[in-house]
């Protein structure tokens, strides 16, 4: 039975900046297996899988931050947002169940122990549960969201194709995205008080390596690794700090320069001036920008192709 109609017109898809990280659970734990219609009205129906009211709006819950501040008509469009998301999600997996997909075990476990890998001894824990999201609820959605990679990558990405055609027909009506500011590669050493940065200053003046002082004394964090700040482009840094190293001829030390963090003292090591990339250099670029673009389309696409296929009733009067 197909959809009913405009289902998908009514929900839009503008979705507050201040909220994208809270979608990311859309539908997990959202289902019931044996649902008590009565007890529970049903809010969602998709290729015989159940929604109650009352699942979709815990979780919809769980997906906001602590403390907002919404006002009811945003929270009324996240919960519209939501419910897309859900019902998204819902068609993808079923398409990946009824292609026999799986995840395997040993994968999971891999991205278990790299999803939590930045997080600190039981802080992860912590987190889920000012949620109120359990660890057996969250490892379920972990395993959804990889079957859902799984299925997109077989279904939808390897039909995307980029062709070098497109690729010179973007870079010849974009010919500006591809114009770089001057560059610099520096070096810094931050210190926190005016005799010190003199001190220092003489030392490099006669001498001392820069690279060695900076592990010596810089109080930033890339002192570790001899002040080393990289290329990085007029503009990218505070306007202080430009005034001095797009100034400062390759192999110069600056003087003492004063700032809100500090005292600092710079070496340009080397300078790269304004250009345009070239078509080779711009193409990883422009493919993996086009690649983005077209796989979007292609996902929006295919589950346009499974919604149409799918049985999807929802109550509007509930939401």
């Amino acid at each position: 039975m197909p959809m009913k109609t405009g289902v998908f017109s009514k929900i839009s898809r503008r979705l507050p900046v201040v909220l994208l990280l809270v979608l990311a659970l859309a539908g997990a734990g959202c289902r019931e297996q044996t649902p008590d219609p009565e007890a529970a009205p049903l809010l969602l129906q998709i290729n015989g899988r159940v929604i109650t009211l009352e699942a979709f709006t815990r979780q919809f819950e769980q997906t906001l931050p602590p403390n907002h501040t919404l006002g009811q008509d945003e929270k009324d469009e996240l919960r519209r947002v939501f419910l897309r998301q859900v019902i998204d999600r819902e068609l993808a997996l079923s398409e990946a169940r009824r292609l026999g997909l799986s995840v395997p075990g040993e994968d999971l476990e891999a991205a278990l122990v790299d999803f939590r890998r930045d997080y600190p001894e039981g802080e992860f824990e912590s987190l889920l549960r000012t949620r109120g999201i359990s660890l057996p609820q969250w490892r379920a959605d972990l395993e959804e969201r990889l079957l859902i990679d799984k299925v997109l990558a077989q279904e939808v990405y390897t039909r995307v194709e980029v062709s070098a055609e497109e690729i010179e027909d973007y870079y010849q009506a974009h010919r500006d995205e591809f114009d770089r500011a001057p560059q610099v590669r520096a070096r810094q050493i931050v210190l926190d008080n005016q005799e010190q940065g003199e001190e220092i200053l003489e030392q490099l003046r006669k001498g001392a390596d820069f690279a060695e002082m900076a592990e010596l004394f810089s109080l930033s964090p890339e002192g570790e690794n001899g002040g080393d700040l990289g290329f990085f482009p007029q503009g990218e840094m505070p306007a202080e700090f430009d005034a001095v190293v797009f100034n400062l001829p390759a192999g110069s030390i600056s003087d003492l320069v004063r700032s809100d963090y500090g005292y600092h003292i710079f070496l340009v090591e080397e300078t790269r001036p304004a250009r345009r990339l070239s078509l080779e250099e711009a193409t990883p670029e422009i493919t993996q920008s086009l690649r983005r673009s077209k796989e979007e389309i292609a996902h929006q696409q295919w589950l346009m192709e499974l919604g149409a296929k799918a049985y999807i009733d929802v109550n509007w009067q509930l939401l």
